[in-house]
Parts: structure tokens; sequence; C-alpha cells
């Protein structure tokens, strides 16, 4: 391959990556509204609202629903307290 096609590749690489990453910075969650939907039902809804807030800010995304979900968010459903319990309600 010649330099010209090496470095065309190169650049059209990290033109991509530019992309992905501004696309990430884009979607932003609102944790309020996210987690206001997600603690509706918890019996301890300061607590839950705390965590929630928490793990959003951390992850930038929150499961749909009140429990359960936890596949569409793996950061969310895999952040733990100090003592190995799950942290996001």
């Amino acid at each position: 391959m010649s330099k010209a096609v090496v470095a065309s590749a190169v650049l059209c690489l990290s033109l991509l990556h530019q992309l992905a990453v501004q696309a990430d910075q884009t979607m932003v969650c609102d944790c309020g509204e996210a987690c206001a939907a997600r603690c509706r039902l918890a019996s301890r809804k300061n607590m839950c609202h705390r965590a929630c807030g928490t793990c959003c800010a951390r992850c930038n995304c929150v499961p749909p629903g009140t429990s359960g979900n936890r596949d569409v968010c793996p950061c969310y459903a895999k952040m733990t307290t100090h003592g190995g319990r799950l942290k996001c309600p």
C-alpha cells in the first residue's frame, strides 16, 4: 500500500472517532426527570433519588420503568456500594 492510502485511512478513522465522541457528549440524560420516574414507587424516595442521581451522573443513563430493565444501562446495573451491594435503584 502506498503512504497516501495509509494516511487517508488513518485520517478517516480519526475523524470517525471524533464524530463518535461528539455524539456521546450530545446525548445527555436528564437525570432529575429519569430518576423521578425510576423512584416514583419507592418507599424511601429521598434515598432512591440520591442513589439514582449519583448513578445517572456517572453513567449518563437510567433504565426505564420503576425497577428491572438493567440490561438497557450496563454501567448503571454494575455499580456497587463498598459493601458489594447494588448501588443503583
